[in-house]
């Protein structure tokens, strides 16, 4: 189907800017999260502020559960979303799961505590596979906007990734963890407002379509896959692996890395101590404001006639972010030597994974709305919130491991990891490029 007239916005449909508002809250209540949840559970059950106690190890293999479970989810969302409720009306059922769970979380008991992980889980399962879909319905196939308003859209969520943490940080450490925990539920509920506000610049879009009134619409359910559309489907599951080995790596960032700059960094600066949850908003901020510079940088490339497709932008943004571990390296020599490393290795490390992170993961949300098959998008976006579910489980995983190993070896290991692994995938990329059968070449569409 046609994507429907839409108005238009700095050059793009204006629905765009609705759904990233509506994602800013549901990145401000999982960055939120992400920024104290092992503090807490590794905070001591004592004093002023107390939390749940638990090692190092057990936090970070809690951690990697709840964010492969959080992702992992999404393949029900997607299916739910495809086979019944259409897109629209499962983000706003997500949306106040989000916003439920959240504030369960700020009763201090522990089946609150599990009892709003689940909540959580559940809503970020419906929401998330579902608003990304949506933003690849605002666009026409072969529209060579539609890269560049994936990134505008992540730029615009990381907004709340960026204040998340300070705000968020800010509030658990003043007046206690489960106020933090509170504060995101409150976001979520203006997401649900702002969602509701902005439905008539998304007419058409993210709907059921067993109940379209157009019959090809309705036929699309029942058709059987063409041999081109399997062929992209295949091309989709490989690109995964690039997802489940990205984020492997980066989601080291509210584990590991999170703990190393609690326990192992000077955090002092103009005498103050700098909270650790506070330096998770360094991506935040850093993908606000070289979000535009990278995505124009891919947009030239492509209309001068270079190789920009997305499987190469994935596999050099995983290289990119994996070589910003070897800052980590130095953070960690330096740690072995003086006791203490500085804190401008974290501030290098981020830098590195956000530049891989925009070429990769918005470009990822953007290549699977070409090539999939419209009656399976919600589905297949599931499937990739799944694999990077896949990714947040081998990070904690490797988290807990690196006691082990020593954070010497692991951040090592990850960075030289990363950075074959996307020249393995740069040196397949000919007949990877062949099973999209022309869905990743895009031409110049005026607005």
């Amino acid at each position: 189907m046609t994507p429907p007239s839409q108005a238009q916005w700095f050059g793009h449909p204006k629905g765009l800017f609705v759904l990233f508002m509506t994602e800013l809250w549901e990145r401000f209540s999982y960055y939120g999260m992400r920024a104290i949840l092992v503090l807490y559970l590794t905070a001591s059950v004592t004093g002023a502020n107390p939390g749940l106690g638990w090692t190092n190890a057990e936090a970070l293999t809690f951690y990697g559960w709840y964010g492969f479970s959080v992702y992992m989810a999404s393949l029900p969302g997607g299916y739910l979303a495809d086979r019944f409720l259409g897109q629209k009306k499962t983000v706003l059922i997500g949306a106040l799961l989000l916003a439920l769970g959240h504030l369960t979380l700020a009763f201090q008991n522990m089946q609150a505590f599990y009892g709003g992980i689940f909540l959580i889980v559940l809503g970020v399962g419906l929401l998330k596979p579902n608003i990304s879909t949506m933003v690849g319905g605002l666009y026409a196939q072969h529209d060579i906007r539609r890269d560049k308003g994936f990134t505008i859209f992540y730029i615009g969520i990381n907004l709340g990734a960026a204040f998340a943490p300070i705000l968020v940080g800010w509030v658990a450490y003043q007046y206690g963890w489960h106020y933090g925990f509170a504060l995101a539920g409150i976001g979520m509920l203006l997401s649900l407002i702002l969602y509701a506000q902005g439905q008539k610049h998304l007419v058409g879009v993210g709907d059921f379509l067993g109940k379209s009134s157009h019959a090809e619409d309705r036929a699309k359910l029942r058709q059987p896959l063409t041999q081109v559309e399997k062929d992209r489907i295949w091309v989709l599951l490989l690109s995964f692996l690039i997802v489940v080995t990205f984020w492997g790596a980066y989601e080291q960032a509210g584990g590991l890395m999170n703990l190393y700059a609690e326990q192992k960094t000077n955090r002092h600066l103009l005498g103050m101590e700098i909270p650790a949850s506070w330096f998770q908003s360094l991506t935040g901020f850093f993908v606000i404001s070289l979000g535009t510079l990278i995505a124009n940088f891919w947009t030239r490339r492509a209309l001068k006639g270079k190789e920009s497709s997305s499987l190469a932008k994935m596999a050099i943004g995983t290289m990119i972010m994996g070589s910003g571990f070897f800052f980590m390296t130095a953070a960690a020599l330096q740690y072995e030597q003086m006791g203490q490393a500085a804190m401008y290795w974290l501030i290098l490390a981020y830098l590195f994974h956000v530049i891989g992170e925009l070429s990769s993961s918005p470009v990822a949300l953007s290549f699977i709305t070409k090539l999939a098959p419209a009656q399976y998008a919600s589905i297949i976006m599931g499937a990739y919130w799944a694999a990077t579910g896949l990714g947040e489980k081998l990070a904690g995983m490797i988290g807990a491991y690196s006691e082990h190993w020593g954070e010497l070896q692991t951040f090592t290991g990850i960075a030289i990891f990363c950075i074959l692994f996307g020249g393995l995938i740069l040196l397949l990329l000919k007949p990877l490029k062949r099973l999209t059968h022309g869905a990743d070449d895009d031409t110049l569409i005026e607005s």
